[in-house]
């Protein structure tokens, strides 16, 4: 009996117990957090209304330094472009040449350009203005010569935010002289390159040359290649109208020199590209691009000259064990694409 009345009498410990704590102490918890997160919104919003508070603004680097190496009479002609659609980083004070090539179809421009655009910070966009509506009126012109001299005319011939020079090409015959053309490059102190044939005759042949290429090309047999039909085509030319076309062409190109005589200029005939390749040299001079003469000069005479004639491997693969010196450009292309 008395077993019986000890295990009666012991008491076992209720289960309800640990579950109500477990709740009490969630319940502060939620309580202190939600103190603590509105004690912090308060004191932030109080902040920001007062005038206090820093502000962060993102100053940018003047270009003082830049402009300070260039000579008085080239400043004008020297640029330092914003972008509109991208950012030239590091590249923001290295100085932009403005540049347009003035000549006629037919005259070797497209290949002339070509060569330009084969430089890594040289670009030229093309026949941007055989669009008519782009030369319409002084307004589109105007807005198609900012987005390209911003640098915010994108074409396969852009470059890297590091372009020293950009330009496009205009054709003499799609624009009226006297319609404010000599106001728009005097305005934005393009680099004029007046480029032209000594030989009109040839430029009529290749004009006819062309038109017939264009008709012939859907007429190609396939076994017949494309050369070939080119090769055999041999133009007629109207004999009557020989003379008058000539001096046509010629006064247009006269008149053009006299008319833009007045700004910076070069003038280039396509025979003498062909035959001089130190052309092209002047060229570069003319748009102030930095040739690897004017480094040579610089190191010669410093310690950094054996920078010069060491190979790194790069002459010796692509030169044939020729000193950097006269491999200079393929150098240059990788410098550049390594360390933008």
């Amino acid at each position: 009996m008395a077993d019986a009345l000890d295990s009666l009498m012991i008491i076992r410990p209720s289960k309800k117990k640990p579950l109500v704590l477990r709740m009490v102490v969630l319940i502060i918890a939620v309580a202190s957090s939600i103190y603590i997160c509105s004690t912090c919104l308060s004191q932030i919003g109080g902040r920001s209304a007062g005038s206090s508070s820093p502000s962060i603004r993102v100053v940018q680097k003047p270009c003082g330094e830049a402009e300070d190496h260039i000579l008085p009479s080239e400043k004008p002609y020297v640029h330092f472009p914003k972008p509109n659609t991208f950012t030239r980083e590091e590249c923001a004070c290295n100085p932009v040449r403005y540049f347009a090539i003035l000549s006629m179809q037919r005259s070797g421009s497209g290949w002339f350009e070509t060569l330009l655009n084969s430089h890594v910070n040289i670009s030229s966009k093309g026949e941007i203005f055989s669009v008519k509506v782009r030369r319409s009126n002084i307004s589109t012109i105007l807005e198609t010569l900012d987005r390209v001299y911003n640098l915010d005319w994108h074409s396969s011939a852009s470059k890297n935010e590091c372009t020293a020079a950009v330009g496009l090409k205009w054709m003499l015959n799609q624009f009226c002289l006297g319609l404010g053309l000599l106001g728009l490059v005097q305005k934005n102190k393009a680099n004029n390159i007046f480029l032209t044939l000594r030989n009109f005759l040839r430029r009529m042949v290749s004009i006819l040359g062309n038109s017939y290429d264009q008709k012939a090309k859907p007429l190609i047999e396939s076994h017949k290649s494309h050369a070939e039909i080119l090769a055999r085509y041999k133009p007629t030319i109207d004999t009557k109208l020989l003379i008058p076309d000539l001096e046509q062409v010629e006064d247009l190109v006269t008149r053009s020199l006299q008319y833009f005589n007045s700004t910076r200029h070069i003038i280039l005939y396509y025979e003498n590209i062909r035959t001089n390749q130190t052309k092209l040299v002047d060229v570069q001079e003319f748009l102030k691009i930095e040739n690897w003469e004017e480094v040579e000069r610089t190191l010669k005479g410093t310690r950094y000259e054996h920078f010069l004639e060491d190979d790194y491997k790069l002459g010796k693969v692509a030169a044939g064990l020729l000193p950097l010196t006269k491999f200079w450009p393929l150098f240059y292309c990788f410098y550049s694409s390594s360390f933008p």
